[in-house]
C-alpha cells in the first residue's frame, strides 16, 4: 500500500512525530460519542496520552468544562460564540477561586485553529461536513489525523488527497479501522476486494414496500450501536454504508467495483479484505468504538485492554447475508455519486442530512429519504472532471443541495 491515504504499511509518520513522554492530543468534538470515548481511553492511559485542547459545538457546556478540568487542557474552543460566557462560568466552578482557566477560543473557525495548534495528533470527531476545514488544517500543519469525521473526506476528497502524506491519516470508523488492520496482511498488488460489513439496521429483511410505513421511532431503534439521530437513521437507510464505501475508495484507493457490502447482523466482524490467492482476512471484536479509537491514538502501537475481547468459551453464531439493493438503494447510489466525484458527494451528503431532518419531522416518508436524495443528485448533474475542487465549491454545492432537498420534502408533504 503506497498510494493510499490510510496506509498501514507507512508507520513512520506517526512514529516520527513522537517525543519523550505522553503524546499530545487535540480532540475536536469532545462532548460527542467519539470524543467522550476517546477521553475514556486517554484517562486510562495517562502515561501514553495527554489531551492539550478540546473543541465542541457549545451545546453541552457543563460536560465540556468538566472535561477541560479533568484533563487540565491548555485551550478550550466552542463554535457558538454565545456559549463563551456560560463556558467561562462553568470552568470557574470546576477550577475554583484562584484557579487558572484554560484559554478559550470561539467562533466557526475555532476548531480549525485548534487543529493546526502544537500537538502530535488531532482526533477529528466532529459530525458533518463542518469538519472539512479542521481536517485540512491538521494535514497542512503536519499533524497525525485520527479521522472519525467521514464527511470531511467524502465531501472534500480531492482536497484531502492533495494534502495528506503517506501514513498521516488513521481512520477511526470501525469498518475502516478493520480494513486498515486487515490490509497489513498483504501488499497493495495482492488486494482483490474490500468487504465492508453492515449490521443491516433495524429493518434487515424487509422489502421496499414494507419500509414505506416506517416511523422515526422504528428507525431510531438500532439493534447494535448507540449513536446520534442522524447517524442512526443513516444506518437504517444504509446511507451510512454508502458513505463508508466512498470513504473506503478514497482511503485505500480501491476501485468501487472491488468494494463489496455484506450484511452481518451481529457486528462482530467489522470488515474484511480478500487477497488474490483467495484468502480473506477479517478484523473481529465486540462492538465497542474504544478499540478503533485507541488504535488511532496509539498507532503504530496498540493500547493494551482498550476494549473488551471476545469470550471464546461461549458459543455464538455469526451470520452473513447479501445486500438487498432494491430495498436499500443507498449503497448503489453512493457508488454512482463516488464515481462522479467533484461536488457530487457533497450534494449527496447534504441532501441526505436535510431529508433525514424532514423524515424525523414527519414531512417525508422513510423511503422518500433516498428517493429524494437521488433526485437532488440527478438535478445537480455531472461535475466537470477537469475542474479543480475548492472548499468554496463544496460549500456552494452543499447549500444548493440543502435548499433543493427542503423544497422537494415540502412538496412531498403537501401530497
Amino acid at each position: 500500500m503506497t498510494d493510499s491515504l490510510a496506509d498501514p504499511h507507512h508507520r513512520e509518520f506517526a512514529a516520527a512525530a513522537d517525543t519523550d513522554g505522553p503524546r499530545d492530543i487535540v480532540i475536536l468534538g469532545s462532548t460527542g460519542s467519539i470524543g467522550t470515548q476517546a477521553i475514556d481511553v486517554v484517562l486510562r492511559n495517562p502515561d501514553r496520552f495527554r489531551v492539550v485542547a478540546l473543541s465542541a459545538a457549545g451545546g453541552r457546556i457543563e460536560l465540556l468544562a468538566e472535561q477541560a478540568h479533568q484533563l487540565r487542557v491548555r485551550t478550550v474552543a466552542v463554535a457558538d460564540e454565545d456559549a463563551v460566557e456560560p463556558l467561562r462560568q462553568a470552568l470557574g466552578r470546576h477550577y475554583g477561586a484562584g484557579g487558572t482557566l484554560p484559554e478559550i477560543l470561539s467562533g466557526p473557525d475555532a476548531a480549525t485553529r485548534l487543529a493546526a495548534s502544537e500537538c502530535h495528533s488531532v482526533l477529528n470527531g466532529i459530525t458533518g461536513s463542518i469538519g472539512l476545514r479542521p481536517t485540512l488544517a491538521a494535514l497542512e500543519a503536519d499533524r497525525v489525523l485520527i479521522l472519525a469525521n467521514k464527511e470531511s473526506l467524502i465531501v472534500g476528497g480531492p482536497l484531502v488527497k492533495a494534502l495528506a502524506k503517506p501514513g498521516q491519516i488513521i481512520p477511526v470508523d470501525s469498518e475502516h479501522s478493520a480494513l486498515f488492520q486487515a490490509l497489513m496482511g498483504g501488499t497493495r498488488e495482492e488486494v482483490r476486494k474490500l468487504i465492508v460489513t453492515a449490521s443491516g439496521g433495524p429493518f434487515r429483511g424487509r422489502t421496499k414496500e414494507e419500509l414505506a410505513g416506517v416511523t422515526p421511532k422504528d428507525a431510531l431503534a438500532h439493534p447494535t450501536w448507540d449513536m446520534g439521530p442522524v447517524i442512526t437513521i443513516n444506518s437504517a437507510t444504509l446511507v451510512n454504508k454508502g458513505l463508508e464505501v466512498i470513504e473506503a475508495h478514497l482511503l485505500y484507493d480501491i476501485p468501487f467495483d472491488r468494494i463489496e457490502v455484506v450484511v452481518h447482523p451481529q457486528s462482530y466482524i467489522h470488515s474484511m479484505v480478500e487477497f488474490a490467492d483467495g484468502s480473506t482476512l477479517a478484523q473481529a471484536s465486540p462492538p465497542d468504538m474504544r478499540m478503533p479509537i485507541a488504535l488511532g491514538l496509539g498507532w503504530p502501537r496498540r493500547v493494551p485492554d482498550a476494549a473488551p475481547a471476545f469470550d471464546w468459551s461461549k458459543a455464538s453464531t455469526w451470520e452473513f447475508f447479501p445486500l438487498d439493493d432494491d430495498a436499500f438503494p443507498a449503497v448503489a447510489l453512493a457508488r454512482h455519486v463516488g464515481s462522479l466525484g467533484g461536488t457530487a458527494p457533497a450534494v449527496f451528503n447534504a441532501a441526505n442530512e436535510e431529508c433525514v431532518d424532514a423524515f424525523l419531522a414527519g414531512r417525508l416518508p422513510f423511503t422518500g429519504i433516498v428517493d429524494t436524495v437521488a433526485r437532488v443528485v440527478e438535478e445537480h448533474g455531472h461535475p466537470d472532471p477537469g475542474t479543480r475542487l475548492t472548499v468554496e465549491d463544496v460549500l456552494e454545492a452543499e447549500a444548493w443541495a440543502r435548499a433543493r432537498a427542503r423544497e422537494l420534502a415540502t412538496e412531498a408533504a403537501r401530497v
